[in-house]
């Protein structure tokens, strides 16, 4: 067992993730040397997650290291950067020898597909909290931004959004009887960041954010940035068969609402959509067309039948105390 913060940082961080050629200084200094490409620019995201907040309580040790990565993962995903580098604050109760060994094996794992070298952090003593900083390089001028959507933009989300709510509640015990409720386990758990479909869309997309708080909420600030509303046709939703036991109101809930998806929702000019399918066939890449921007404000949910009540929901970390 450790005894020392220098101990456990030698023993569980030091070659924790990828390892890099662009580090000159990783884990033990001060601060960590890091080359940037020629040509770029550097993305830089963090994220917080905290016991009781982010993730149950108890929540799998290997889960909660997985998850602080992949949220800063969809991040650099959503302006199209390549992850890099990583930084690790941690605070812990106690340092406990298993629960360390089973956390880093769930952020080195995710680091190492993803090739993202952990390069320094902080250790500490207090009530369980991960704090990640993650960053990488994007070609200047290259980035996706939520600013980029005008009128008439094509709207898109990638994956099946709502899965990882469900997943959640069954977690906390607010669901139960649910078919393949392992599935929508693992997706809460183990959220599958879409890295490569972010740095693949810069050509095209001209606007984007990944969906973190929920679609409809994460979709409106995209469309705000941009100085634009929108319009989701509900029927076109992507709901997973799991999701669809749930009965079709139910369901398109949990879509537009749930948050910890972790995908992507991007929008296109019209101008592109045909190359956009040409070179990223939506089979293969896993993305569905779920609307439009429109110039009037606000959103707009349309049904079999006509306009929809807006659902309410979304991720509010103060509206929600």
């Amino acid at each position: 067992m450790p005894q020392s913060e220098f101990e456990l940082i030698d023993r569980y961080f030091r070659r924790c993730g990828a390892q890099r050629a662009d580090v000159r200084v990783g884990v033990g200094d001060d601060a960590a040397l890091l080359e940037c490409p020629p040509g770029m620019v550097l993305a830089a995201a963090v994220d917080t997650l905290v016991e009781g907040v982010h993730f149950p309580r108890g929540c799998r040790a290997d889960s909660i290291g997985h998850r602080a990565l992949a949220v800063n993962l969809s991040d650099l995903a959503a302006m199209g950067a390549r992850p890099a580098w990583a930084l690790l604050a941690l605070t812990l109760p106690a340092a406990e020898e298993r629960w360390l060994s089973e956390f880093t094996a769930g952020f080195a794992a995710l680091a190492r597909v993803h090739e993202v070298a952990l390069v320094g952090g902080d250790t500490t003593q207090g009530p369980l909290t991960v704090t990640v900083t993650l960053m990488g390089p994007v070609p200047a001028g290259a980035a996706l931004l939520r600013s980029g959507a005008s009128v008439g933009d094509a709207l898109f989300v990638s994956g099946t959004p709502g899965d990882a709510a469900v997943g959640l509640a069954l977690e906390q015990g607010r669901l139960e009887g649910l078919g393949q409720a392992e599935y929508l386990r693992e997706r809460f758990l183990f959220p599958t960041p879409r890295v490569a479909l972010g740095q693949q869309l810069r050509p095209y997309a001209s606007g984007c954010i990944d969906v973190s708080d929920g679609l409809l909420a994460d979709a409106l600030k995209l469309a705000r940035a941009s100085g634009c509303g929108l319009e989701i046709d509900a029927t076109r939703l992507p709901l997973s068969a799991p999701l669809r036991a749930l009965g079709t109101e139910r369901a398109r809930a949990f879509a537009l609402t749930g948050g910890d998806d972790y995908e992507l929702c991007f929008t296109v000019p019209p101008q592109q959509l045909a190359r956009l399918h040409a070179q990223l066939p939506p089979q293969q890449w896993g993305y569905t067309r779920i609307g439009s921007m429109r110039a009037e404000p606000g959103a707009r949910v349309m049904g079999e039948a006509g306009e929809l009540p807006l659902p309410t929901g979304g991720y509010d970390h103060f509206a929600q105390a």
